[in-house]
């Protein structure tokens, strides 16, 4: 069984370590959280030095980061990954970061001998903490085949999207639709609420048509409209996902104008102090500034 160095153990790395070790993988674990550190150790993970540690005790070495400016430097920087790096090693990046980092990272990584998978994550947090993440995978089939038993161990449903890059633009894709969605929902319950409407009976017929969607049938109950803001993925981080969406079809010379749009009102939201509550609670925002009430599911 390979050696799995993981580095950045925030809210969806640490279940993902998590489910690793309970899984019996060996694992080295690094993050800039101490305390996010002890808890993996506390499973049975190994606390590694720094990366350089991590590095030096693994043959495959996992990134899950908040940005591309993270990965970058945990990759390329003078003291990261590949710094220390021996031919023959994996690094499997699963962050959400902009295609062309993803494309240099490669890059970079063949020219020392190195393989280099992206393996994005969809579905919440939560599905993470059970085990039931999806993973969009781009990497060559021989380097899908070695990571394979590392995505099984985390997550339900794997999609090896094609060579490396395929997996962040896969993800970016997905996720147009679930963020731009969410704002879409949070103007139709708005003026649902306005206009008086019973909210049970309306999300009985949108699910009943074509206008359901998976945010509203599958997210929301349990979420927002539950009254749990808690965030599985944040606005903030919706509206980073958002912003990487548009620079993707920017780079292509291409115009999002609905997405836009979107990111415009997730920028609203954020302004008003809504960022690090769960994305579906746009919808809250929106009914605050639109005058109507905070549609709930008794």
């Amino acid at each position: 069984m390979e050696r799995i160095g993981f580095v950045g153990l925030g809210r969806m790395g640490r279940p993902m370590a998590g489910n690793l070790v309970r899984k019996g993988f060996p694992l080295a674990v690094y993050d800039i959280n101490p305390a996010a550190v002890r808890a993996l150790v506390e499973v049975g993970a190994k606390p590694a030095n720094g990366v350089p540690g991590v590095v030096e005790g693994s043959d495959v070495i996992v990134t899950m980061l908040p940005s591309g400016i993270e990965v970058d430097a945990i990759a390329a920087g003078p003291d990261g990954i590949f710094a220390h790096a021996r031919p023959g090693q994996l690094v499997m990046d699963m962050s959400t970061i902009e295609p062309r980092t993803t494309d240099k990272l490669a890059a970079e990584a063949a020219k020392r001998g190195l393989a280099f998978v992206d393996a994005p994550v969809g579905r919440l947090a939560s599905h993470a903490d059970r085990g039931e993440s999806l993973f969009m995978v781009g990497g060559t089939e021989a380097d899908f085949k070695r990571v394979l038993p590392l995505l099984q161990a985390m997550g339900t449903t794997i999609h090896h999207c094609g060579p490396v890059g395929s997996g962040i633009r896969t993800k970016l894709v997905n996720n147009l639709l679930a963020v731009a969605g969410c704002q879409l929902n949070a103007e139709a319950l708005a003026l649902s609420q306005r206009l008086g409407l019973d909210l049970a009976k309306t999300l009985e017929v949108i699910h009943g048509t074509t206008a359901t969607n998976g945010q509203l049938k599958l997210n929301w109950p349990g979420k927002v409209l539950a009254g749990d803001t808690a965030p599985g993925f944040s606005i903030d981080l919706a509206h980073k996902d958002l912003s990487l969406i548009i620079a993707a079809a920017q780079a292509e010379t291409m115009a999002l104008p609905m997405v836009s749009a979107a990111r415009e009102a997730f920028t609203m939201a954020r302004t008003a102090g809504h960022g690090a509550n769960d994305f579906s609670a746009i919808v809250d925002w929106f009914c605050s500034v639109s005058g109507a009430a905070k549609p709930r599911l008794r």
